[in-house]
């Protein structure tokens, strides 16, 4: 386990909570992870598939690939799927495990270990997050060109362009939520688009809900937010003077942990949310 400097980040978390109704109480870190990015529990299974860059985020070397830690924070297999380039998002839907990975959307066969498919996207330059609604279809949105593409019968179509900065996905229900930019939004399936929240002070990069309707949305520069379902934010941490990422999250859900990746410190970090 790889401890960071803790009087700083304990810092930043009780000046945070002095004004606000919620803090973050640190419970572990794991380091020693090559640039992880993105953070998906499986919490039947108690593990972390966390995507791992393992160099450049635009880079095709093929050091990437995804991890697999516990919910306690040990490193079970660094090199669990390997061969990729600079994976970032990851969902899932049932044995299949989705990576969003430059320009193609990587598909892992989770029982067997290994990558079943990839899927070549079109046009695509930073593909950055995946999404996966509840028939089983994939989006996945490209930071670069500003567009969501969704996968069907195993190709990649446009479904959303013009959408600035597009980054974390996730479908609550029928709706795919958004991170664009400095705004939340969300686009039915209709793809009419309305505006959850805004004012994050940079760019969104993790959006995952809670159980009462609020959301906790990341940036990647070093912020993580409260969102509440009626559009107020709260900053519940801000790491950007220590320089440690806050990129895109797991959660749990029925505890309220929340596991962020830091990006370029090479670990995961626990939260607990109060």
């Amino acid at each position: 386990m790889k401890i960071l400097s803790t009087l700083l980040l304990s810092s930043s978390i009780v000046l945070s909570a002095s004004a606000q109704k919620h803090q973050l109480n640190k419970l572990w870190e794991a380091g020693d992870l090559a640039v992880p990015e993105s953070v998906l529990p499986d919490l039947k299974e108690k593990i972390l598939y966390a995507s791992l860059i393992d160099g450049s985020g635009t880079g095709v070397d093929g050091k990437g690939g995804v991890a697999k830690v516990s919910l306690d924070g040990k490193i079970i297999d660094a090199g669990w799927i390997t061969g990729l380039n600079a994976p970032k998002g990851l969902a899932r839907h049932g044995n299949k495990l989705y990576v969003a990975d430059l320009t193609e959307l990587v598909i892992v066969d989770i029982r067997a270990g290994k990558i079943e498919r990839k899927i070549s996207v079109e046009g695509s330059v930073f593909l950055n997050d995946v999404a996966v609604d509840s028939k089983g279809t994939a989006y996945v949105s490209d930071t670069r060109t500003a567009k969501i593409h969704r996968i069907v019968n195993n190709k990649a179509e446009l479904w959303l362009d013009n959408i600035a900065g597009v980054n974390g996905l996730k479908f609550i229900g029928d709706d795919l939520y958004i991170l664009s930019e400095t705004k939340l939004i969300k686009a039915n399936k209709n793809k009419e688009i309305s505006t959850v929240a805004s004012g994050f002070a940079k760019n969104g990069d993790g959006i995952e809900p809670l159980q009462n309707g609020d959301y906790i949305v990341t940036c990647w520069s070093g912020l993580i937010y409260y969102v509440y379902k009626d559009g107020r934010t709260e900053l519940l941490l801000d790491t950007q003077g220590q320089g440690i990422n806050t990129a895109d999250l797991g959660i749990d859900p029925s505890k309220n942990i929340i596991y962020i990746p830091t990006f370029n410190k090479n670990s995961i970090i626990a939260f607990q949310l109060k």
